[in-house]
């Protein structure tokens, strides 16, 4: 898929080079399959069908039914209307709202929304080591709590959290709490299977990750709760009303395939992503001053890691002007601090001089060494400046 052999693109959980047999498949739906699938004659048929066919295959790479996914913008999108939706359909009983430390500001901000509107938050901090620790979210769930959140895979980090632990705990202590998971750095990249994860209510997912373009994104929603979600927008009859507005489908089509073709190499993919990840941690070991933040048990695909003697963004345009792409957290924050890492409770040094690298299916040993080289010698000159 690299266009560049000299290019070293090692910022995938940011966003992911769009997969060429994706990009075919939109633009041949772009060019023969031009009408409304609400319409009804012929031509919008055959949309709604490539629609359908685009829902099922999304829908099998998550191990649900097909009338559970709805298709939206983003895994922002998605986030926003699980959590509004959620938390509007619930509060005549209930105003609080348990959530993880270190949640994408896609879900950090409605529920900040939410807590000026009257909602009590209830924020479980992780460990020093990036774990979450599930009992305590867990035993924060009361009777009065309408929603639970957590991240399947923090993208700063990699860490790997318990769903199911965290799922069925909150469903045990209170059955009517709505639990969502973001699940946008985990879908194609571990298993997702809703029918174990099967007290998880909503599950968010986003195209550009996996290979799709930016612009598309889907939402799992449990069909035993569609009646338990208050849709945030209005409009017409599209999603089944929980995301009006004509659907955009020759991404849902690109989604699909990305789906589709992402589904059936999860396995080899993250055994690849593993030899990389040892290969980076080894070669981090034999610089001085560096720490690592990503844990062990971590999804192979992210390595969070400080120099701690370079400020993040001079190091990331240092090796930017060396054809090697890093990033220094969340491109949602936007430069800001990791508040990944400050929720994690380390030192201010250790957070200006945070990196993060991200890998895919493109990468190879070439690009890790790439980058070992560059921090060993940006180590060396931008120390002196």
């Amino acid at each position: 898929m690299r266009t560049n052999a000299e290019l070293h693109y090692l910022d995938n959980a940011a966003t992911t080079m769009v997969d060429p047999a994706v990009a075919d498949a939109i633009d041949r739906t772009v060019r023969s399959c031009w009408a409304n699938p609400s319409s009804l004659y012929e031509p919008a048929i055959l949309a709604e069908q490539q629609l359908a066919s685009a829902r099922g295959k999304v829908a099998r790479s998550l191990g649900c039914a097909a009338k559970e996914i709805y298709f939206t913008a983003c895994g922002s999108e998605s986030n926003n209307i699980a959590i509004l939706g959620a938390a509007m359909a619930r509060k005549a009983w209930g105003n609080k709202i348990v959530v993880t430390g270190f949640e994408h500001p896609s879900v950090q901000r409605p529920i900040r929304a939410l807590k000026d509107q009257g909602f009590e938050v209830v924020e479980i901090l992780p460990q020093a080591d990036g774990h979450l620790d599930v009992d305590r979210l867990v035993a924060a769930v009361d009777k009065n709590t309408v929603l639970a959140c957590c991240m399947a895979v923090n993208n700063e980090t990699g860490a790997l959290q318990d769903i199911k632990r965290f799922s069925d705990g909150v469903k045990a202590r209170n059955s009517r709490t709505a639990v969502h998971v973001d699940a946008v750095q985990a879908w194609l990249r571990i298993p997702l299977n809703m029918k174990i994860l099967s007290h998880v209510d909503t599950l968010s997912v986003s195209g550009h990750k996996v290979h799709a373009p930016k612009g598309i994104g889907a939402l799992y929603l449990c069909e035993n709760q569609r009646q338990h979600l208050v849709p945030p927008y209005l409009g017409g009859h599209q999603e089944r009303g929980i995301r009006p507005g004509t659907e955009n489908l020759p991404y849902a089509v690109g989604l699909g395939v990305a789906a589709e073709q992402g589904a059936k190499k999860i396995a080899a993919n993250a055994k690849a992503d593993a030899a990389l990840n040892a290969r980076l941690r080894a070669g981090l070991a034999e610089l001085p001053g560096v720490t690592i933040h990503s844990p062990e048990g971590a999804v192979p695909e992210v390595l969070n890691f400080s120099t701690n003697c370079v400020n993040s963004q001079t190091f990331i345009t240092y090796l930017s002007d060396r054809k090697i792409y890093v990033s220094g957290g969340s491109a949602c924050d936007k430069g800001e601090p990791s508040h990944t890492l400050q929720a994690m409770g380390c030192d201010g040094a250790a957070i200006a001089t945070a990196l993060r690298v991200s890998f895919c299916a493109d990468n190879d040993e070439a690009d890790v060494d790439a980058l070992l080289a560059g921090l060993r010698t940006g180590m060396q000159e931008l120390q002196h400046i």
